[in-house]
């Protein structure tokens, strides 16, 4: 479906892996005064004086988490620095550093890995976080990248999964669902081009679903936003597997239940309508679709006037008493219990 647009093939054996790590590795610029030495030692020096820091690895792996008849190479690298960096965003800190590890066949020529590292130099550049290391190696077939990220906070603005308490507002950034429907859009017009090559997909009418899909954003500004409005959540997580799974985390961790209201879910209307098209419920997409990286957080009750006008954040339900379960109320004011249906690393 993706043409290449590199016809050129330079194999990567030509380059050895040191002589590759160099060619990859030449366009990252240092930018954190945590960074005190970055690629180019046996390790990275880092230096954080009297912040604490969090650390986050994500494994992206060819015909599980991606698939390359439409993910550009780099979109692909891209959407994996996101996610990582999502992750430190997550805990309220803000990210500084990442090492990338990949593991390439030799059926990849050196200008495909140009470009999925274009696509993550580029997403460093924008998140301003240096890369500091990583390994590159063989694989016996396909492509496997693993991006370790790395941030810095204040030991009292650091926010968990397990502070949650009874009465408090839970919220959700942005809007959530489209990134699914994207990747049902691409898996849609893939079929359609296995049984014709030559149909050329007319994708319009979805831009901004696939564009959730392909090219997500971290909510790094919810960190400063927060901070303005002089709230602090009292828990949160990232929404990379699904909001229902997301909820259910968090409130494990903070051992509370949940009530979550259909009506209140922010869904953007070209989701509405692609979900219409597809005979998809839109709920169903919302709750339980990923990749949206988007931050899942909870507030105290008092703090609800500093948010309520805020376009960026939409309160969708309450925290309730462990014993009372997780729920989510319809349009028809029916209380249905949660289950997490989102997405399942480890599932076949």
């Amino acid at each position: 479906m993706i043409e290449d647009k590199n016809p050129q093939r330079t194999s990567i054996a030509q380059l050895g892996e040191f002589g590759l790590i160099d060619h990859l590795t030449k366009n990252f610029d240092v930018k954190n005064p945590s960074t005190l030495k970055g690629i180019g030692d046996d390790a990275a020096v880092l230096d954080f004086k009297d912040k604490k820091v969090a650390v986050s690895t994500d494994l992206l792996i060819e015909g599980v988490h991606f698939d390359l008849a439409y993910m550009p190479l780099k979109h692909l690298g891209y959407k994996a620095v996101v996610a990582n960096v999502s992750d430190i965003c997550a805990m309220n800190a803000k990210p500084t550093q990442i090492t990338v590890s990949i593991a390439v066949s030799s059926r990849f020529p050196l200008e495909a890995l140009e470009e999925l590292f274009d696509g993550i130099t580029i997403a460093s550049q924008i998140y301003n976080v240096d890369v500091v290391g990583g390994d590159t190696t063989s694989s016996q077939k396909g492509l496997i990248i693993s991006i370790t990220a790395i941030g810095e906070a204040k030991e009292e603005e650091i926010i968990y999964r397990n502070g949650a308490k009874e009465n408090d507002l839970v919220v959700v950034t942005g809007d959530i669902g489209a990134a699914y429907m994207g990747l049902q859009v691409l898996e849609r017009e893939k079929q359609v081009f296995q049984v014709n090559p030559n149909n050329q997909p007319d994708l319009e009418n979805y831009t901004y679903l696939i564009e959730r899909q392909l090219k997500p954003e971290a909510r790094t500004d919810i960190r400063e936003l927060l901070e303005k409005l002089e709230v602090k959540p009292t828990s949160m997580i990232d929404i990379s597997d699904g909001l229902s799974s997301e909820v259910m985390h968090l409130c494990k961790q903070s051992k509370v239940g949940c009530t979550i209201y259909e009506e209140k879910l922010p869904l953007d209307p070209q989701l509405i309508s692609v979900c219409e098209e597809f005979n998809i419920d839109s709920t169903t997409v919302a709750i339980n679709g990923g990749e949206d990286y988007e931050l899942l957080f909870t507030i105290a009750l008092e703090d609800f006037d500093k948010i309520k006008a805020n376009p960026n954040l939409t309160v969708i339900g309450h925290i309730n008493k462990q014993s009372e379960g997780i729920h989510l109320v319809t349009r028809a004011n029916q209380k249905i219990e949660m289950k997490a249906r989102g997405w399942n690393a480890l599932e076949e």
